[in-house]
């Protein structure tokens, strides 16, 4: 499986990014999954429902299955976050895994990149190796290709390549831009 991170702050347009990209790499033939880092208080679950009175009653894991999904959720109470990697694992054989979110686990990641956002937040791809390209609507100084933001088959065209393996090596530390 490939893994490519899709990295950036709040608010900088990962999530649309992702739902513009996916259906062209599927349409492309790669099977896509998916991991998203969330803030610790998230829920999947409907409070009330049978699944989150199970949850609620002290189950570590509670599965819920149908003829169209099945969804695992385990509560952790109180063991360490697992890591990406711990994660991965958890997920079937797939082309390409995106990850959003774990901006600094060291995977090759697409950082995305809106103008006018918090100013106080640095750009990631002058510091990070792990910066193959950015999606962007400004242009920025850099050697890394770049694509507007809302050009979404140009970026998945890049993510294709580096699905194929012809895209997307980390740069070393002494060519980071």
């Amino acid at each position: 499986m490939k893994i490519l991170g899709i990295a950036g702050y709040s608010g900088s347009g990962k999530t649309t990014l992702i739902e513009k990209l996916v259906p062209i790499l599927v349409q492309e033939g790669l099977r896509v999954s998916l991991i998203k880092h969330a803030h610790h208080d998230f829920d999947v679950d409907t409070p009330g429902k049978d699944s989150w009175r199970h949850r609620q009653a002290g189950c570590t894991e509670v599965m819920v299955s149908s003829s169209r999904r099945w969804a695992l959720m385990r509560e952790l109470r109180g063991e360490p976050e697992p890591t990406l990697q711990e994660q991965l694992r958890h997920l079937s054989p797939c082309d390409l895994v995106l990850v959003e979110g774990w901006k600094f686990d060291p995977i090759p990641r697409i950082e995305v990149h809106r103008s006018g956002g918090d100013a106080r937040r640095p750009l990631l791809f002058p510091n990070d190796p792990h910066v193959i390209a950015v999606a962007t609507d400004e242009p920025l100084d850099t050697r890394l290709p770049q694509f507007d933001l809302d050009d979404a088959p140009a970026v998945a065209r890049f993510v294709l390549a580096f699905a194929a393996g012809s895209e997307g090596r980390a740069r070393p530390a002494a060519a980071a831009d």
